[in-house]
């Protein structure tokens, strides 16, 4: 039997690309290069991490969410609480903020599967405002409106101690990104990607070819949730501390910008838009502390009404 044509394309698509590999040598480099900036790259590389989750469901599965903070949130203090109470291993408090967040996302998921993109929004925001009503509510353990502080992790493998500078830190969430990055990239190559992408483009169709949607999307939204309760994991052990704004409606609405930035239904999409964002945040909150969101706003304004081919397009034809 041949396999049919769109599946046999994504299937050929799995070997890594040169430039893949050239941006991962870039990525390893990058601490070491600009180890000025070691805090700046860290939180890049988070922020990354949970535009990518974000683009699992939203581009690959057609699933909309206005609140997937409120897994890297539940990551963050997880993984903050693990380290205060149990055990201060970063890979140890890791793995426990992965399978916290992956549990959270288990019982969530039956909330996508019925209703429209809508009722997705409402439900995915209202389960974001619910965590953080929780973490407030009991101050006692995440220490509320002051966020849990004192968050001290021990050194990574048993042999890196966390510096003052951030290098460390750097390193140790740029590798965590990298090796997530390469079981993503397998995962939305394989046929369960491209049964994915055949429910996101065609749901009636695809139940009609004999694809399990439910059990499809509620899996996909699990591994979501888990990203991105790794992500906020990550964050919280970079920087010794989690507070209620890992919860907030902001943090969701930001990535949602990165992807409309790098683009959605691919991979490197939320990594592209993670960096030009943040580089922009960064370089305009110094020169124009209160504007620098106009600027950000007139970027997307851009993007939507010229297009994001047309426009690189444009640029290419000026360069040359």
């Amino acid at each position: 039997m041949s396999v049919p044509m769109g599946l046999s394309e994504v299937l050929s698509r799995h070997k890594p690309q040169w430039w893949e590999w050239l941006g991962v040598l870039a990525a390893l480099a990058s601490p070491f290069v600009f180890s000025s900036h070691a805090m700046l790259l860290n939180e890049i590389a988070v922020t990354a991490l949970f535009a990518v989750a974000l683009d699992l469901i939203l581009g690959y599965s057609g699933i909309v969410s206005l609140g997937h903070a409120a897994f890297f949130g539940w990551g963050a203090y997880s993984a903050g609480l693990f380290a205060k109470h149990l055990h201060n291993d970063p890979l140890m408090g890791l793995l426990f903020a992965v399978i916290s967040s992956g549990l959270l996302g288990l019982l969530c998921s039956f909330t996508i599967l019925r209703g429209s993109d809508l009722t997705r929004l409402m439900v995915t925001l209202g389960v974001s405002l619910v965590c953080f009503e929780l973490a407030n509510r009991f101050s006692e353990l995440t220490g509320g409106a002051d966020g849990l502080q004192g968050v001290l992790m021990g050194p990574v493998l048993g042999r890196f101690e966390f510096d003052l500078s951030g290098q460390v830190a750097c390193m140790y969430s740029v590798g965590i990104v990298i090796l997530v990055m390469m079981v993503l990239r397998r995962l939305v190559h394989s046929p369960f990607g491209a049964s994915l992408m055949a429910i996101r483009d065609n749901r009636l169709r695809a139940m009609a070819v004999g694809l399990s949607v439910s059990k499809s999307l509620m899996v996909i939204y699990c591994i979501s949730a888990a990203v991105a309760g790794l992500s906020g994991a990550l964050l919280a052990q970079t920087t010794g501390f989690a507070s209620l704004d890992v919860f907030s409606f902001e943090r969701s609405a930001d990535v949602m910008l990165m992807l409309v930035i790098g683009g959605v239904g691919w991979l490197y999409g939320g990594v592209l838009g993670a960096i030009v964002f943040k580089l922009i945040q960064d370089q305009l909150s110094s020169l124009t502390p209160q504007y620098w969101m106009f600027w950000i706003g007139l970027l997307l304004v851009i993007l939507v009404l010229v297009g994001r081919d047309r426009l690189l397009n444009t640029l290419k034809g000026l360069r040359s």
